[in-house]
This record gives structure tokens, sequence and C-alpha cells, in this order.
């Protein structure tokens, strides 16, 4: 019998032709944190430490790892591997680094001993998914990043289902919202370059460094008829504007 169970549902397959293809996506509990997995690993997992010392060190550990990952160091735990990599292309052997045309982020990937821990989950569809909206996929044009990296200033990709932006209301619009303060900054309706059901690219606004959700907010629907209530497709992985 399996250790672990993941539930997941079913959205309809928008970056293929195919009218009646699928794809699963994993219906998430909960977004945990450092501080949360402290204490499953002391209240559940026997840890010998505890939560509050355990969360302090891996903050240390980690600090120390992103200091030698920007000094050119690759990382390999077991669990996963990181490395710094650098996108764009260089048209001579004598260009030089050029920010506005090239980029350096981080490689993450997942590592042997986590690999293994999948022998032991056990996935359960549980249907299709009763959805409105949903954004299935969020890629920064510049860096190439798929759901990860995002540029200020710079056009982002946004595939999905029943995206576009339409109607009046005052919220209608492309949102990112600060994981951190919660603050909400909204795309400037001239900065929506591409506005299809499956697909809008945005001028990413002026963001501040940080983590941030992304929104999308329409009264958009099949058929001429708009909704009488705007409906919100939000997001479900973290992006980071550097």
């Amino acid at each position: 019998m399996a250790q672990h169970k993941i539930k997941a549902q079913l959205y309809d397959n928008v970056l293929t032709e195919t009218p009646n293809d699928f794809i699963a996506r994993v219906a998430s509990e909960k977004s945990l944190d450092i501080k949360d997995i402290a204490k499953s690993a002391a209240s559940r997992g026997g840890a010998d430490v505890s939560a509050a010392a355990m969360e302090h060190a891996v903050n240390l550990w980690l600090k120390e790892m992103a200091y030698l990952l920007c000094d050119g160091f690759a990382v390999n735990t077991g669990w996963f591997m990181a490395a710094p990599k650098i996108r764009g292309i260089f048209d001579s052997p004598a260009e030089k680094f050029n920010p506005n045309k090239h980029a350096v982020n981080f490689d993450i990937r997942q590592g042997l001993l986590l690999r293994k821990e999948l022998a032991d989950v056990e996935i359960s569809i549980t249907g299709v998914a009763d959805v409105a909206a949903i954004i299935t996929q969020v890629r920064d044009v510049k860096t190439g990043s798929v759901n990860d990296l995002i540029t200020p200033n710079r056009n982002l990709r946004i595939s999905g289902s029943k995206l576009r932006i339409a109607g009046e209301a005052d919220k209608n619009g492309v949102w990112f919202v600060n994981d951190q303060s919660n603050e909400r900054i909204k795309v400037e309706p001239s900065d929506i370059v591409n506005n299809n059901p499956s697909e809008l690219i945005v001028v990413t606004p002026d963001l501040s460094a940080g983590m941030y959700k992304l929104e999308v907010v329409t009264q958009f629907s099949t058929g001429n008829k708009l909704l009488n209530e705007p409906r919100t497709a939000t997001f479900d992985r973290v992006l980071t504007a550097a």
C-alpha cells in the first residue's frame, strides 16, 4: 500500500489542438514554508531537535547555499540539484554580458533521493475540475523562464482557458499580488498586448523585487453574454520578480 496519496483533477488541455484531451493538476492542500516543515519534522518525523532550532539551521543553510550558488558553484544535496544558468544569445566571442539582453538565474531539479520517494505515491484522479477559468502556464518572454521568474517591464505570456479580459467592472484585468504585503498591482489596459481566451500577453509592471501571485479577473464567458460578476483565476504557483 502506498505511503503517500495525491489527489488531482483533470483540466482541458489548451496547449494542443485535440478537442478531448486533458491534463492533470495536483489539488494542493496548502503551500508549506520552512516553519511548517520544521514543525512537521519535530511532531511527526521524530526529529531530535526542536522545530525552532531546525527552522533556524535550515534558514542558515539555505542562505549559505545561495551565497555559494552566486559564486558559480553547483549544489547537489541528493534531494535536489541547483546551479546558476545564463540565458540569452551572445552574437560574438567578444560580446560581454548585458543585463538588458541576457539573464542569470538558477536551475533547480529533483535529485535521486526525491525521485525515489515517488515509488510510494498513489495518484487519485477525482474527475474533471469544475472551473470557469484557469491559468495553466506563465512564460517570461525575456528569460524563457516557465512558471518561475518574471521580468518587470518585459512581456509575459499567460496561457490557460477563458482568460480574455472583458467587461466594464473596475476589478477586471491582470493583477500581481505581493506575497508579503498583499499589495495589488494592476497591468495597465494598454499593456495587454494579446487578449485571447487561451492566451494573454502582457507587459509586466515595474514590480519591486519579491514574490507575487498572479490573478486574472474578467467577466468573459463563452457566447456573446458577459458574466454578471467578475470571476478570478489565480495561478497556483508564486512568481519571482528580480
